[in-house]
């Protein structure tokens, strides 16, 4: 028999392949996306294909984009006999924390050949530095 004090018990032995499954199973489940920038703006492009525009849903809050939506099967096939499929279904979820200048009411997404892309404008830089604020007598 294991000692707990020696090997840390017999459960976080078996328990550690395990930890990070979920994390991992996310991972696997989440689209892939692309990120990028320049002066103008970020840009997002996110893989989705099998996926309708009417299954997105792109929402911010918080400082955080999120795209979500599900893939559904819909197949038909008589008379075939399928010996493994790759595709996968179901609910997805992706989220990006935006940058400070981020203007989160401008952001535009277009969807073309399975690929979400999402613009996300930069504001632009406060030219007058601040305000002045008046000193007043007594």
């Amino acid at each position: 028999m294991v000692e707990s004090n020696q090997t840390g018990g017999l459960w976080p032995q078996l328990y550690t392949p395990f930890r990070h499954l979920g994390s991992r199973i996310a991972e696997w489940l989440s689209p892939a996306s692309d990120a990028s920038s320049d002066d103008d703006a970020y840009r997002i492009s996110v893989e989705l294909p099998g996926v309708s525009e009417s299954d997105i849903a792109l929402t911010t809050e918080g400082g955080v984009l999120t795209v979500s939506g599900e893939k559904t099967a819909t197949r038909e096939d008589k008379g075939e006999t399928w010996y493994f499929t790759e595709r996968q279904y179901g609910a997805f979820r992706r989220s990006f924390r935006l940058p400070g200048d981020a203007d989160e009411d401008r952001i535009e997404a277009h969807m073309k050949d399975g690929v979400l892309d999402i613009t996300v404008p930069r504001k632009a830089p406060d030219a007058g530095g601040g305000r002045k604020i008046e000193v007043k007598k007594g």
